[in-house]
């Protein structure tokens, strides 16, 4: 079992920036890719960044530019950074891994944070 839990949401106004850290505790061997989501009230959970195990970092369209996911592997930890935060990027953001382990794939999520970008 992994157990994610993500800080660093807030209220911030339109061309601020925050930072969001998610900490990976328990089983944390054989993690591959990790991620941010994020939802907003009405909409889908849409992908925001992934970080997969081959380092190669993607991002969504609409934050591309303003926004890096890294990882810290000695504290267990990964993190978003956001800039020039705008009113479209309110949302819970979850953060997100996968394992491998016997050969299953299992997903974790963490249980949410809450960003709220006022204009």
């Amino acid at each position: 079992q992994v157990q994610l839990v993500e800080s660093g949401g807030g209220v911030v106004q339109a061309g601020g920036s925050l930072r969001l850290s998610c900490v990976a505790t328990g089983n944390v061997f054989e993690i591959r890719n990790m991620g941010w989501y994020r939802q907003a009230p009405g909409k889908q959970r849409e992908r925001v960044a992934l970080l997969p195990s081959s380092g190669l970092t993607t991002y969504a369209d609409s934050v591309k530019g303003r926004c890096t996911i890294s990882r810290n592997s000695a504290k267990d930890t990964m993190y978003l950074q956001m800039d020039r935060l705008n009113p479209e990027d309110s949302a819970v953001y979850y953060c997100n891994v996968d394992q491998l382990r016997f050969g299953k794939i299992t997903d974790y999520w963490g249980q949410g944070t809450q960003v709220t970008v006022s204009a």
